[in-house]
């Protein structure tokens, strides 16, 4: 598990920053790759109870990377992190895969309550930088906050958020590239369907008018 959620981690980085030359690059100098593999073992010592360890390993990482990761925080393989000096990550964050994260991000707590008191980032979503996303909320599928945005409740599935305090300013609507590409390929097909009748149309058009010719002159059939 630990392997495969390496290659999703790198994968996540190539696909994501334009700069990422090859995987082996992204392995040893990507501070963000190096985190969540750190997290990760962390998280394992924190499941069986050895949480002084895994506080211990969360601190190293935390010095070396300058990214602090609680180990409890569930994190999936395929996230990125880019840059990420100053990034935080409670301890009952959760991030799913194709998240985004950049350089000053908070996904914090807005007090002193136990539970669930840190959010939980869907699949696809970008958290711009400096942004805070601060509660047990959750930031829904696709959705985009912008940098240094101040995020105190839930956000909905393919939403934009800005300012402080974040406000929605817009919903993308995730089916609409597919239903363009969809009008897109049937304006295709009926331009090729009309220039097929069109040529059939001529085609008849010139053998009546030769039968006309035939006819008008007398010639026998």
């Amino acid at each position: 598990m630990f392997f495969k959620n390496l290659r999703e981690d790198i994968k996540a980085a190539k696909a994501n920053d334009p700069a990422a030359r090859n995987w082996f690059e992204v392995w040893l100098t990507y501070s963000g790759v190096h985190a969540l593999s750190w997290h990760r073992v962390a998280y394992f010592f924190h499941k069986i109870k050895l949480k002084l360890i895994a506080r211990i390993i969360s601190q190293m990482a935390r010095f070396f990377t300058g990214i602090e990761i609680h180990p409890a925080a569930k994190i999936e393989g395929g996230v990125f992190i880019d840059h990420g000096s100053g990034v935080v990550i409670g301890e009952t964050a959760e991030v799913k895969k194709g998240t985004v994260i950049y350089q000053g991000v908070t996904l914090g707590g807005t007090g002193k309550e136990r539970g669930k008191r840190h959010p939980t980032i869907m699949e696809n979503v970008t958290i711009s930088a400096g942004a805070k996303v601060l509660g047990g909320f959750t930031v829904g599928k696709g959705a985009k906050i912008g940098a240094g945005a101040v995020v105190l409740k839930e956000v909905p599935p393919y939403a934009t958020v800005v300012g402080v305090p974040g406000r929605i300013v817009r919903i993308r609507d995730p089916e609409a590239p597919e239903r363009k590409h969809a009008a897109i390929a049937i304006a295709a097909l009926n331009a090729e369907a009309k220039a097929a009748a069109e040529a059939e149309l001529e085609e008849a058009a010139k053998t009546a008018a030769q039968e006309y010719v035939r006819l008008t002159r007398g010639e026998p059939q």
